[in-house]
């Protein structure tokens, strides 16, 4: 494949994938940058996490004195599109795994486990501050994102596993979801290899009600998560970031009986490498900090992801250039 050819797949292969990480937990670096419109992607995330909350519920509703620990994998379909000539981003994923731990819930005790399916999600993500959508190689070889702000929605529906009779399940029996406005600050040149960014993420999860949590109502108040990167270039293929967290609200109440707000802080570590032009691979640590009280939110997780990108008009341009 030609120089120029490559760069810009590079480029496109960079996908806005935020929505394969955010239902778990914190989103991770650079999933909003932008790529050609007509990209695809297929993820594949493997999570292991333990604390005192459920890694499935983003509600992070804390179970004080809890040991819980769970795996997932969540798979999905994301593509890129062009709207009013603004960048955006349609995916779908669908959460699975297993959990266990002991757990005092609505008054009784519990030591138990669960496997199979969560609740799937969607996501809608337009740019409305920005380059405009890169919709050719051209586009995506001059693009520079500046100052880009994004529109962020997503919604999960309840249709995962669930058994009302324990408190820990894959599923959460209502609807939930956020909104957020996902930020990029380019700082210097914006050069494969030497790429530095600030990025920022404020975020409201929305929760419905679940009016059969151990035979009592669940209800909970609106959460929100400010997500923070500082990220880096070292070389064209492998990068790094600094990420931290913040988790204010979310007032779980049980059957009238209240408990508390979240005010916890987190950081991590995230490391990047594109394998290939098409794959790319992406490793992640994040522990909450200052979380020795009960009711603090405790969390500690390891994220592997594989996503699988490609574009019609790059892979017809390789094939050409295959053929000459």
């Amino acid at each position: 494949m030609r120089p120029v050819t490559r760069m810009a797949w590079r480029t496109a292969t960079m996908l806005s994938l935020g929505a394969f990480w955010a239902p778990q937990a914190s989103a991770q670096a650079r999933f909003y940058w932008k790529t050609l419109v007509g990209t695809n992607a297929v993820p594949l995330i493997v999570m292991s996490a333990n604390g005192n909350v459920n890694p499935f519920d983003p509600a992070h509703t804390v179970l004080p004195g809890a040991q819980i620990n769970a795996t997932l994998a969540t798979a999905g379909y994301a593509r890129t599109f062009s709207l009013l000539d603004r960048a955006g981003m349609a995916a779908v994923l669908l959460p699975m795994g297993w959990i266990s731990g002991e757990v005092t819930a609505a008054g009784a005790s519990f030591d138990e486990s669960a496997r199979g399916f969560g609740d799937p999600m969607i996501e809608f993500n337009l740019n409305v501050l920005g380059p405009r959508a890169q919709k050719s190689l051209p586009d995506a070889l001059r693009y520079s994102p500046g100052l880009s702000i994004d529109f962020l929605a997503d919604l999960a529906v309840p249709i995962g596993e669930y058994d009302s009779r324990k408190p820990l399940n894959l599923g959460q029996n209502r609807w939930y979801g956020r909104v957020g406005f996902p930020i990029i600050w380019q700082l210097g040149a914006w050069v494969p290899g030497r790429r530095t960014t600030l990025e920022a993420i404020p975020a409201v999860w929305f929760f419905g009600t679940n009016n059969d949590y151990v035979g009592q109502t669940l209800t909970t108040d609106p959460l929100f998560q400010l997500d923070a990167h500082v990220t880096r270039d070292f070389t064209e293929r492998f990068w790094a970031s600094l990420d931290g967290a913040w988790f204010v609200g979310g007032q779980a109440t049980i059957d009238g009986v209240q408990g508390e707000k979240l005010n916890n802080l987190a950081v991590g570590l995230t490391l990047g490498y594109q394998l290939n032009d098409n794959l790319g691979l992406t490793f992640s640590y994040k522990s909450t900090i200052d979380d020795q009280a009960p009711g603090d939110l405790q969390l500690d997780g390891i994220t592997v992801m594989l996503i699988y990108g490609w574009h019609a008009l790059v892979e017809g341009v390789r094939r050409l250039e295959g053929e000459k």
